[in-house]
């Protein structure tokens, strides 16, 4: 397994709407497993394909916590094929935007369709946070952020708070 380079903000395959897989390979399973070993790396519970570059439409989530047994769902293909009328607000963080956090409503409870890390066709019905993880790691795969369900001025302070910490960190 090789742990792969997360792409941040604003880089421009984060806004791009990520390809089908055709199939789930031996290929396939190895770019899974390295993303999951990026996500248990970078302290993430979920991680999808274009925030490592590759514009596919592949998910990984974990939302075990440190003191549980790891729990990894694989997600190839995945769709959102029924949504609850409840909705929650959670606040939520991720990788591509380092160290910036912010309160999202998204849908209680979502059903996926999607292939699993043998290419078998599975549903789930995912509520609480395993819902909002999914719903997140599945915007990825439209060229969606977490920031993009923010207001416009919330939007506008957390980028200028990220190009500020990026230049007290030496970056661009």
């Amino acid at each position: 397994m090789a742990k792969l380079k997360v792409y941040e903000y604003p880089h421009p395959i984060l806004k791009q709407k990520a390809e089908k897989v055709e199939a789930v390979d031996g290929e396939m399973r190895k770019f899974l497993d390295d993303m999951l070993e990026t996500m248990y790396a970078s302290n993430g519970c979920g991680l999808a394909a274009p925030q490592v570059g590759v514009s596919k439409r592949v998910v990984v989530i974990d939302i075990a916590h440190e003191d549980e047994k790891p729990n990894p769902l694989y997600m190839v293909n995945p769709e959102i094929v029924w949504k609850s009328d409840e909705v929650q607000v959670c606040e939520e963080g991720c990788l591509s935007l380092p160290s910036l956090r912010a309160e999202v409503e998204r849908f209680a409870a979502v059903k996926v369709r999607y292939l699993d890390y043998n290419g078998k066709e599975c549903e789930l019905l995912a509520e609480d946070f395993l819902a909002i993880a999914t719903q997140h790691e599945l915007d990825h795969l439209d060229g969606i952020l977490y920031i993009d369900h923010v207001s416009r001025l919330k939007r506008q302070m957390l980028v200028k708070k990220l190009e500020k910490m990026r230049k007290e960190q030496g970056g661009n």
